[in-house]
């Protein structure tokens, strides 16, 4: 069965085609940048174990546009993997907020997709770009059985102590306003990743997930406990465009004194907040650089997005009453040396010890830097999303 995994980003497009159950790679790739400069996508094939790589910087102004090419690569005469879109059995998509009315993947139908509508408001950046794509794969993909898979699923066993507000019980029964947490494909992914590479399911772990978007969650024995997204996903950790926690009273601030309203404080901090406030940049690339060109903004914005990491790591700590280890994944997390490096400083009565030239010398795969003998395991695992969800796929169509 070929599986095509869609995940949509806030400004990107991953895909990767594979065939199952055996989880064999066919292709890859992403399309970055989507509605901003020096948009590209970078696809890679797999043939005999031999990865082919090709990089195209071209406009992408949506993501409709996005999708389109990439069908085009997929189809290519000469470095296409399948010769029609009807190949494909089944278009996996990540979706982020499933709300009280997803708890486990579900098969697209049009019933479906009213729901998935509905609940655009609980997640601005991501819902709407993951129904773009579905409708877009419907179209391309005729043939093919369209999945959802939500990124709220494994955040269900978290206690009603985590995941309730301290608000009104009728906002709960009666409206379902909840901490849901989102990234749970990536947690899921990667602290089974580290559970094996420990060689333990009984583990105190804290996964961070650190891309476009941001969030952390503690683990207990496989099992999410706490994560640091809640209702929506703009709360938490700073981010590229989302301020991450903010004083509510901010807001009343914003629209009593400043005159704003609501649509423009959600604009405000969903888009125009986090690192792109900060710096007027989104992509920590782009801050790095402006870092090494001495630019106090750039610094400052490094020390408040590592900041506010470091005090969810205490946080979760305090509530697991220990911890085995921690994982650095996403974009960010797995390719940002700087920020591992400033997270981890200081954190020594905690059991947790850098290795700086493990830090900066990575390999391919799951890597351990931290110091001989530390109490506690850092480790940078590359997410696989894709993989998660394409397994979920096909359980949900073999049951």
């Amino acid at each position: 069965m070929n599986i095509f995994v869609i995940n949509s980003g806030s400004s990107s497009i991953k895909y990767k085609l594979f065939k199952m159950p055996g989880a064999h790679l066919i292709c890859s790739g992403v399309a970055e940048r989507i509605g901003m400069d020096q948009a590209g996508i970078t696809h890679k094939t797999f043939f005999n174990g031999v990865e082919n790589v090709f990089s195209f910087k071209q406009d992408i102004p949506d993501y409709r546009a996005g999708l389109q090419k990439i069908n085009q690569l997929l189809t290519d005469d000469k470095i296409g993997v399948i010769k029609a879109p009807g190949d494909i059995q089944v278009i996996g998509h990540r979706i982020v907020h499933g709300g009280e009315k997803f708890s486990r993947s579900i098969r697209i139908t049009p019933e479906v997709k009213q729901d998935l509508k509905s609940l655009f408001k609980l997640a601005p950046l991501h819902n709407p770009p993951g129904y773009r794509c579905i409708e877009v794969a419907e179209q391309i993909f005729t043939n093919a059985t369209q999945v959802a898979v939500f990124d709220t699923a494994f955040h269900q066993t978290m206690p009603p102590k985590a995941f309730r507000f301290a608000i009104p019980d009728s906002f709960y029964t009666d409206h379902n306003i909840r901490a849901y947490g989102f990234h749970g494909t990536s947690h899921k992914y990667v602290s089974e990743q580290a559970s094996s590479y420990l060689k333990s399911k009984n583990l105190k772990m804290i996964s961070i997930h650190l891309g476009n978007g941001c969030s952390i969650t503690s683990i207990k024995d496989g099992r999410s406990i706490d994560t640091s997204m809640g209702f929506g996903p703009l709360s938490g950790l700073v981010m590229g465009t989302r301020s991450g926690d903010l004083d509510p009273t901010v807001i009343f601030y914003l629209v009593e004194t400043l005159g704003y309203d609501l649509q423009q404080v959600s604009d405000l901090l969903n888009k125009q907040s986090g690192l792109l406030g900060l710096t007027g940049f989104s992509d920590t690339r782009d801050i790095t650089r402006a870092l090494e060109n001495g630019d106090a903004n750039a610094k400052l914005a490094y020390d408040i997005y590592c900041y506010h990491i470091k005090k969810y790591i205490g946080f979760y700590i305090a509530t697991l009453n220990g911890l085995d280890a921690i994982i650095f994944t996403g974009g960010v997390g797995e390719n940002n040396s700087l920020v591992r490096a400033m997270v981890c400083s200081e954190m020594e009565y905690l059991g947790l010890e850098i290795d700086q030239e493990k830090n900066n010398a990575l390999q391919s795969g799951i890597t351990e830097i931290n110091k001989q003998n530390a109490r506690v395991n850092i480790l940078v695992i590359p997410t696989n999303e894709e993989l998660e969800i394409a397994k979920q796929c096909f359980e949900l169509l073999n049951e």
